[in-house]
């Protein structure tokens, strides 16, 4: 379900990462069928009963450690009443309420969002009588478990699940032309991107209203180009100017990738990809969104023969196994190549929508099977008998064999390889299958 995002609250040390890492496990088991995809350990996708959802792990970002723990959490808390739709406030039975627990408890109380109180490791019946003294701080839903074994999960997860319902976003409210979202590090030229394209053109269909509170959607339409543009950057910040900015940053990020169609994701040259990036650009994949690479401020660095080639061979080893994605050298103060930008993000999108005819498909695809056949298992070749494109938003291909379960990685790339070279969907992760027939 597009943008709907749980996040787990609380204090250091309570077990917030060990439930994050239990819930997209989960969902890794039951789903997520694309190999060496990271995982971030402060955000992901989780699945229950056939619902996804973005979770964000706050314990991530605290920063620093003693002192400044207080007022990181307590930021972090707020961020995430902003935020969220649903939060999930994590307590550890075996301290008892500590006096943060009841100033974050304070917060929480404030919004009207549903919020969820874990008390966590409450493994043993002695615990489940010392766990009735979190009542006393006041929420409805309060749920004893152990995140470590996840007895007890279940419920908590029913109940997170029941706020995604199917009218959440309504398709038909949203103009039916490609949504391309700007995402990226602070300061590395979002807000001058948006700007260089519509800053001082008059032919721009005015603002739209955005589905989600914290993203601007702006219509481009000129050129015979027709998009949406959504932009992450220069959204106000909350309160205070010293608010939590990555944390803004990661949460805007997730949902803008959730409404693209197309994601340009935005680099700064002389710093390069952050761990950040590839977390998000690894979102972007797994979600089934097509990518664009922008390496901006692209006029500051100091150029030989060779640097852009040698430049865009390092990010492509740091971006696979997904690396068939378009880099676009640009500097948006200089107004370099950003025309070019949006020709491939567009493209892009055209190579995400692309169906390939059946018949060519097996003319191709067998031919490639029979250059270099599938390894033998236990004695039995495999045999890949047919292949069809499968009728999803994103390029998907079944490929119908009688040893399905025994066809390895390897040569699972060798097939995407070359789907790759002889059928265009660059920028664009393509998922593959192996059906018995």
């Amino acid at each position: 379900m597009a943008g709907f995002t749980v996040a787990i609250v609380g204090r250091p040390n309570v077990g917030k990462s060990t439930l994050f890492n239990r819930l997209l496990e989960q969902r890794r088991a039951i789903v997520d069928d694309q190999s060496g995809v990271t995982r971030d350990r402060q955000y992901g996708i989780a699945d229950w009963n056939g619902k996804s959802f973005n979770v964000i792990d706050t314990g991530g970002f605290v920063t620093n450690s003693d002192d400044v723990f207080e007022r990181e959490i307590r930021k972090q808390a707020k961020v995430a009443m902003d935020e969220a739709n649903v939060l999930i406030f994590m307590t550890d039975v075996t301290t008892g309420i500590t006096d943060l627990d009841s100033e974050v408890a304070n917060l929480l109380r404030r919004t009207s969002k549903p919020v969820y109180l874990v008390v966590n490791k409450v493994d043993n019946a002695q615990r489940q009588l010392e766990a009735t003294e979190f009542y006393s701080l006041g929420f409805e839903k309060t749920y004893f478990l152990s995140s470590m074994s996840g007895s007890g999960t279940g419920e908590l997860l029913d109940d997170v699940v029941s706020n995604i319902t199917d009218d959440m976003e309504d398709p038909s409210l949203e103009p039916d032309v490609p949504k391309i979202a700007i995402i990226g590090q602070p300061n590395v030229g979002k807000s001058s991107l948006l700007n260089a394209l519509i800053g001082t053109e008059r032919n721009i269909v005015s603002d739209i209203a955005g589905t989600t509170r914290d993203t601007i959607h702006t219509r481009y339409n000129m050129y015979q180009k027709d998009f949406i543009l959504i932009d992450t950057a220069g959204i106000r910040r909350k309160q205070k100017v010293n608010e939590d900015l990555e944390f803004y940053s990661v949460i805007r990020a997730i949902k803008a990738v959730d409404e693209a169609d197309v994601v340009m994701l935005l680099l700064d040259a002389e710093k390069g990809i952050t761990a950040q990036d590839l977390s998000i650009f690894s979102l972007a994949a797994r979600k089934g969104k097509g990518v664009v690479v922008l390496v901006n401020k692209w006029d500051l660095v100091e150029k030989a023969t060779n640097t852009a080639r040698d430049y865009e061979k390092e990010l492509k080893q740091r971006l696979a196994p997904f690396s068939d994605v378009p880099i676009i050298f640009t500097s948006v103060i200089e107004k370099q190549r950003i025309f070019k930008a949006i020709e491939a993000a567009l493209d892009v999108y055209e190579n995400r929508q692309r169906k390939v005819q059946t018949s060519r498909l097996n003319e191709v695809m067998l031919k490639a099977i029979e250059a270099y056949h599938p390894p033998v298992v236990r004695g039995i070749p495999i045999r890949i008998k047919y292949v069809t494109q499968l009728p999803t938003h994103t390029p998907a291909f079944a490929f119908f064999c009688n040893l399905p379960d025994d066809v390895k990685t390897p040569y699972r790339n060798y097939l995407e390889n070359q789907i790759r070279t002889n059928f265009n969907f660059s920028g664009v992760p393509v998922k593959i299958f192996f059906r018995k027939k």
